[in-house]
């Protein structure tokens, strides 16, 4: 199947750059409407050259055309797919924090259903610094990670937020193949520019001293060792 011209593909690994995810050296892979994507061979993140991010009043137009409405069923029901695992691993009457929870924390308000402390952050919709400055028995980072423009700092600032045998949920559509890549419909979303696969996060917990466990598609939870058992 030929791709219509603005998205024709090119293969090339004539350039490279450190990956925004371990730092090791990444290569690109394809070129695709213009853009440049890398890939890291050592923890499979792939990236938008960063000289193609959006810029921050793009970014915001785009979050606002989003209706992730917390009543709405279909959307809990896809919430689920990250809710359901953390809520088995979770201790009774919990403290967390929903990082990037956007106009509609619907997964802050399942949580709290379920009789657990919910913190809000978004640096768009609730850019309150103060659940920053503690640290929670649990972080979730739901459809965020993608929007990361510093991969690497973001998710040194989520390690930090995790006590002690605490969670990292994370969930992000896990990247296909590179023959799929170009075509992928979550790539084509003009705010979507770092793209993860199981062995990224696997690779995030290795380095950190953490487990990870994948318990369905696209969601990874990632346990921060007890007091004294690791970092």
């Amino acid at each position: 199947m030929t791709l219509a011209a603005p998205d024709r593909l090119q293969i090339s690994r004539s350039r490279s750059c450190a990956c925004q995810v371990c730092a090791a050296p990444a290569e690109r892979f394809l070129s695709v409407g213009g853009s440049d994507y890398f890939r890291c061979p050592r923890c499979d993140a792939r990236f938008l050259d960063p000289s193609r991010h959006p810029k921050p009043e793009a970014e915001r137009a785009q979050y606002l055309l989003h209706r992730n409405d917390p009543d709405d069923p279909r959307y809990r029901r896809f919430l689920a797919q990250v809710a359901d695992p953390l809520l088995a691993r979770l201790a009774p009457r919990s403290r967390g924090l929903d990082f990037g929870c956007g106009p509609g924390p619907a997964l802050a308000a399942m949580l709290r259903e379920a009789g657990h402390e919910v913190a809000l952050y978004d640096p768009v919709f609730v850019p309150d610094p103060a659940p920053l400055a503690r640290d929670h028995d649990f972080v979730t980072c739901t459809e965020v990670a993608e929007h990361f423009h510093h991969p690497a700092r973001e998710f040194e600032r989520l390690r930090r937020l995790v006590r002690p045998g605490g969670w990292l949920a994370v969930m992000t559509r896990f990247a296909p193949g590179d023959a799929d890549f170009a075509r992928w419909a979550y790539r084509r979303d003009p705010t979507h520019v770092a793209f993860y696969g199981e062995a990224t996060f696997r690779h995030l917990a290795e380095a950190w001293g953490w487990s990870c466990e994948v318990p369905g598609p696209d969601v990874a939870l990632l346990q921060r060792p007890d007091a004294g058992a690791g970092t």
